[in-house]
């Protein structure tokens, strides 16, 4: 009897070498939590207080003032015309190449998305140096255009090109895990039903990655406003004509043109937090819509 109640008797279990972290005691947990807060105070916000702070160092006027000059102007106006031409371009790309890879089976395909990824790993400013050497005058593309009267660097058409490749990443990126969540099964019933692949499109796979796809947008109209490596080196700095936001922040800051410079960088950082609040919002009240785009 007693040695079958030995055996029944449950083992000593071995103490586990490893601890819980969630179990970590409460100053700890207020020490790092105070810690990522400091850094985050140091890197994010304290920026914005100087960046804010600076510009109104002179008052309202001054700073407003200052975004009033032709130059300013120009700038403002160059930085949403490219903006507005990129993120749309950007869109259709990556719709386009997250449908081919995830509804579509073929040689390759890990070479696409590597392809995808490429401008994350490529300096900016060596994309832009790569535009100057394919269309620059001296090339023979370039100079046939520049013939032609269709400059590409030193123009519009470069910072926007140079742009697009900065930025085309994000909307794909945020499309391929959300459809390849989805799966194929929606399209091939609606192709079953007699629909045309363009009605597929509109009726069935756009209401699923509208969410993701406002999101990818919202990205990439935040990096394309505040793009400055390759634009600074396509665009040839040329004041009043060529001359985006960053770069003209970049000009008027080295003539010691403080107030002016830190107005049009309030500006852009206003815009860039606008964006940011919209992303936020989308993030908050639909949630579970954006909810693959994390699992990738």
């Amino acid at each position: 009897m007693s040695d079958l109640s030995a055996r029944s008797a449950p083992l000593p279990q071995p103490k586990s070498r490893f601890r819980d972290p969630a179990n970590e005691s409460p100053a700890f947990r207020v020490g790092l939590t105070v810690l990522v807060l400091g850094v985050l105070a140091v890197l994010l916000v304290a920026p914005l207080v100087v960046v804010f702070s600076e510009a109104l160092a002179r008052g309202w006027l001054a700073a407003v003032s200052s975004l009033s000059n032709p130059d300013a102007w120009s700038a403002i106006r160059l930085t949403l015309i490219v903006t507005a031409i990129s993120v749309p371009l950007n869109a259709v790309f990556g719709i386009a190449a997250a449908w081919a890879i995830t509804k579509f089976d073929f040689r390759g395909k890990a070479f696409l998305i590597t392809l995808i990824d490429l401008p994350f790993s490529v300096s900016p400013v060596v994309a832009g140096l790569c535009i100057v050497l394919l269309f620059g005058a001296n090339s023979a593309i370039g100079g046939w255009l520049v013939a032609n009267g269709w400059p590409i660097v030193f123009a519009i058409p470069g910072i926007v090109l140079a742009t697009i490749f900065v930025t085309f990443p994000f909307v794909a990126r945020e499309l391929i895990p959300v459809m390849i969540e989805q799966g194929r099964a929606e399209e091939e019933a609606s192709l079953t039903l007699g629909a045309s692949g363009w009605r597929t499109f509109w009726s069935v796979t756009l209401p699923n990655i509208r969410w993701a796809l406002l999101y990818g947008t919202l990205l990439c109209t935040a990096r394309a406003m505040g793009e400055f490596g390759a634009v600074a080196v396509v665009s040839g700095k040329i004041r009043g004509q060529t001359a985006t936001m960053p770069i003209t922040i970049e000009m008027l800051y080295n003539e010691y043109l403080s107030v002016a410079a830190f107005s049009m960088a309030a500006l852009l950082t206003a815009l860039a937090l606008v964006t940011l609040l919209l992303k936020t919002i989308l993030e908050l009240r639909h949630a579970d819509q954006l909810a693959a785009t994390r699992r990738h």
